[in-house]
């Protein structure tokens, strides 16, 4: 049997390199602690912010992804085939605008389990070659969906993938304000961005509860890094019109 490690190099029971090994389970600790830092902090998180999280040095992150592009397409190819699949099923629902809504709603939620696939949905990464054309993949699914939506009468026909854009942006702006303290406040969102797109023979789903004022306001502190202009309008006083 031919030796195939290089001088000094051990071989496992299964005839792979140690070296082998410890670079695949280098990559593997790269991509979890990318995926961590990325889903709780966005994706600003430094590169070398992620090496120190998952125990390596700069140049052994360098070696496994030499741009920050590379383990972007990396860590989110399994988000993105989830984005997909939510177009897929959108085009199997029998009912166009169900569809359209369902598609609307799954993708939000995508972006609220994950803040840094939020940003990744609303920023362009021409580097990242596989994130980018499965994106434009489902893309063209998606104004099949809106097509279809509109065919029914269902969908305002002035809404535009453009909206889509619009509504991704916001509701990552949402998220990213709200964070731990309001969780849901982005379902409140995307309802009222529901009705808006809805046109007047639409069954529209049904407006989620308002968050409650003391975690909004906890948010609104947290988002303004302090107290000093936070405040939320008072409510009317119920003996007052």
């Amino acid at each position: 049997m031919t030796d195939l490690s290089t001088p000094g190099e051990a071989l496992d029971q299964d005839g792979r390199s140690t070296l082998r090994v410890d670079a695949e389970r280098n990559r593997d600790r790269i991509l979890f602690a990318a995926r961590s830092l990325f889903a709780t902090e966005g994706l600003g998180v430094s590169m070398a912010a992620v090496a120190r999280e998952a125990g390596v040095g700069k140049a052994t992150l360098s070696r496994r992804f030499a741009t920050r592009a590379e383990l972007i397409d990396a860590v989110f190819a399994d988000r993105m085939e989830a984005y997909a699949d939510a177009v897929t099923d959108a085009l199997a629902d029998p009912d166009p605008w169900h569809g359209f809504c369902g598609f609307i709603h799954a993708v939000c939620a995508m972006q609220a389990s994950d803040r840094g696939f939020a940003d990744v949905l609303t920023m362009a990464f021409p580097a990242a070659d596989v994130l980018e054309a499965r994106r434009d993949e489902a893309y063209e699914g998606f104004l099949e969906v809106v097509a279809r939506a509109h065919g029914t009468g269902q969908l305002r026909e002035d809404f535009t993938s453009e909206d889509l854009v619009i509504l991704l942006m916001a509701n990552a702006g949402v998220i990213a304000a709200t964070g731990d303290a309001a969780p849901g406040t982005w379902r409140r969102l995307v309802g009222h961005m529901l009705r808006s797109f809805a046109a007047d023979r639409a069954e529209v789903p049904p407006l989620p509860d308002a968050p409650e004022r003391a975690p909004l306001y906890r948010a609104m502190v947290h988002f303004s890094g302090s107290g000093e202009h936070a405040a939320l309008p008072r409510a009317p006083h119920p003996s007052r019109s």
